[in-house]
């Protein structure tokens, strides 16, 4: 019976995403994303290109040569690494295999990119061939170009394997001039988001809504990660982390149709739904 399972799961075909992102039309001003799977995203704000824990590969975990073992996507990227723009900054939460790809990673490779991950997982990157790389912690802040990044404490963990569990993860929150972005990487549910409130709201909440079932004590589910940005003071969201890999038990388009209920009278403030939607703010 399972090598059944394991059979068809081999020759079960990873679909189309159902639309890619023109980015190309993307303007130098206002805030521009596109999401691209998973929890990868690409942004334009006023001109700087940034991206997240970037998933383009076919398949998640341990590299064997030529072979991955790990998770199939059910949904491929919505564009392939050529078909990228350049990346000023690449945005990493944490080490997990499904946030940290080392091999889309290894393509992204650019002396014009700039890296901001945890702390303690630089050691993944060749760093040598990128701009810099820069590990930050919880409350500790760096910039890259125009943008300040400030780390923010979440509840969940970060090893890659068993024997590395001192490996850090975080939320971030990106200001580039007067927009702010929260970038909610994986997190059980936590009120650390209300320290980022302020008299400036945020602008986009890229907010963590799946594989909470059952593993909620490190995944928040899609009405927390509603409040958690709404305390934070986001005026619009970009869900990710559902729809592209199967990671629990919940019905795959279970986490946005939550979401979407749980924001209420104002689903327009969900700006995307299905992998390759775009946003664009003013």
């Amino acid at each position: 019976m399972m090598t059944k399972l394991i059979l068809k799961e081999i020759k079960r075909p990873i679909a189309s995403p159902p639309r890619s992102p023109e980015w190309r039309r993307w303007t130098d001003r206002g805030i521009h994303a596109a999401w691209l799977g998973h929890s990868t995203v690409l942004l334009r704000v006023d001109g700087f290109t940034m991206i997240t824990d970037p998933i383009l590969s076919r398949r998640v975990g341990i590299y064997l040569g030529p072979m991955t073992l790990g998770l199939k996507r059910l949904v491929g990227p919505a564009l392939r690494t050529p078909q990228l723009p350049h990346i000023d900054l690449i945005l990493l939460s944490h080490a997990h295999m499904d946030h940290l790809d080392i091999r889309t990673l290894r393509k992204l490779e650019n002396a014009g990119t700039s890296v901001v991950t945890a702390r303690l997982t630089a050691d993944l990157l060749r760093g040598r061939r990128y701009k810099t790389v820069r590990e930050i912690g919880w409350g500790e802040e760096t910039r890259v170009g125009p943008a300040r990044i400030r780390g923010i404490e979440v509840k969940h963990w970060g090893a890659r394997m068993r024997t590395d569990t001192y490996r850090g993860y975080n939320a971030y929150l990106i200001e580039i001039g007067k927009r702010r972005i929260v970038f909610g990487g994986d997190t059980a549910n936590t009120d650390t988001f209300r320290a980022i409130r302020s008299s400036r709201p945020v602008d986009l909440a890229i907010m963590p809504i799946g594989a909470y079932n059952p593993w909620i004590h490190v995944h928040c589910n899609p009405e927390q990660a509603w409040r958690m940005g709404s305390e934070a003071g986001a005026e619009h969201f970009l869900p990710v982390h559902h729809q592209t890999l199967v990671l629990s038990r919940e019905p795959v388009k279970e986490p946005i149709e939550r979401f979407v209920q749980a924001a209420g009278p104002h689903p327009d403030r969900v700006l995307t739904h299905s992998i390759g939607d775009e946003a664009h703010l003013s």
